[in-house]
């Protein structure tokens, strides 16, 4: 099959990394990847990194008409079997684009990787001919949104566990940030954005250094609440302790470093930082909520605490912490759980089944 993904966001996070992961998979599998972005996009620098074939078309909006008709020549082009659009902008463009080819047009797929209140119901019902979530949690919201329940399949986000065998990863963060190996580590890799609760965090620090002077947090990512979170960390005196360490391409490395992994999200549709966190055999502190329960076990593979709550999260990592024991054995749980249900090879087979399913349907 020829498979061409889009994608009108520029940035980076789990959504363009489950992208880049299926890319890869479906290539193994046999079969011609692209992907499609806007000028100076994240997801075309790794995808052209990884040797696949990219486009640049700038989608200014959803009624971009001079877009569009790019959009669709370069459907064309490529000769898409499938299109697999992956955010509000490029779903529109994109899916009007492919439905104006005249012929044996390609197949649209849908993914949906958010956790929020879709806000055009005809993005889902009408434009792809299929709609793929991350999970059963966002399933859900869609069929209680009206979209029909037999148009929508969930394909559960995979890695490469290949990348996070712990042994094989140097885990030299203290060292990098010149630390004594007897520094207990917590921290978290994403996006900073408001919903991701890094503030949240910094409301549980307090406690925890109390209890645990010798911890240091260490906050992987970039993004737009960069400003504001170092603000705060210099304002609270906690700059010692907590090192925001910028967007990193050595996740692996960050994560073997780690004792314990924490992200309080205030919203999360799966959370592909968790399966990571579980494949290097951390335990986690996460939210109770959304998708999250799908991926962190509570009491067996981490600790889910109440949204937007310090205390909580200050006392679930102070249980970790004071407990070695209890946390490795919670970090292995972890381990043998998402390598079940969340690997990469099980994830491209599911895309791989509704992909020929909908050729065949055409």
């Amino acid at each position: 099959m020829r498979i061409l993904h889009t994608e009108s966001s520029t940035g980076w996070g789990g959504q363009e990394n489950r992208t880049l992961n299926e890319l890869i998979a479906m290539r193994e599998r046999g079969h011609q990847m692209a992907v499609l972005s806007r000028p100076q996009a994240r997801i075309l620098e790794r995808a052209q990194e990884a040797g696949f074939e990219t486009f640049a078309v700038d989608m200014r909006g959803a009624l971009d008409l001079p877009a569009l008709f790019r959009l669709r020549s370069t459907i064309q082009r490529f000769r898409a079997d499938i299109v697999n659009t992956h955010s509000g902008r490029d779903t529109q463009l994109v899916g009007m684009a492919a439905r104006s080819i005249f012929g044996r047009r390609p197949r649209i797929v849908r993914t949906r990787h958010l956790a929020l209140p879709i806000t055009s119901k005809f993005s889902y019902s009408v434009l792809p001919d299929h709609v793929v979530t991350v999970s059963k949690f966002v399933e859900k919201s869609l069929v209680d949104a009206g979209v029909p329940r037999e148009k929508i399949t969930t394909v559960v986000t995979g890695i490469d566990f290949s990348r996070y065998e712990r042994s094989a990863v140097a885990g030299d963060l203290r060292e990098e940030l010149g630390l004594d190996d007897s520094a207990l580590l917590v921290g978290t890799v994403a996006i900073l954005r408001g919903k991701k609760g890094h503030s949240d965090i910094l409301d549980a620090v307090p406690a925890v250094l109390q209890r645990f002077p010798n911890v240091h947090f260490v906050f992987a990512g970039d993004g737009p609440q960069q400003e504001n979170l170092s603000r705060r960390i210099a304002a609270e005196g906690l700059g010692e302790k907590v090192h925001l360490l910028g967007l990193r391409r050595d996740v692996t490395n960050v994560l073997a470093s780690l004792d314990v992994f924490v992200l309080p999200t205030h919203q999360e549709a799966l959370g592909t930082a968790f399966i990571e966190a579980g494949a290097m055999g951390l335990p986690v502190v996460a939210s109770d909520v959304d998708g999250v329960p799908e991926v962190v076990q509570d009491g067996q593979s981490g600790l889910l605490v109440p949204v937007k709550n310090g205390p909580a999260i200050a006392e679930a990592i102070c249980r970790l912490l004071a407990d070695p024991i209890f946390r490795q054995g919670m970090g292995a749980n972890g381990a043998q759980f998402v390598r079940r249900k969340f690997s990469r090879q099980a994830m491209a087979q599911g895309m791989e089944d509704l992909y020929l399913k909908l050729l065949e349907g055409r």
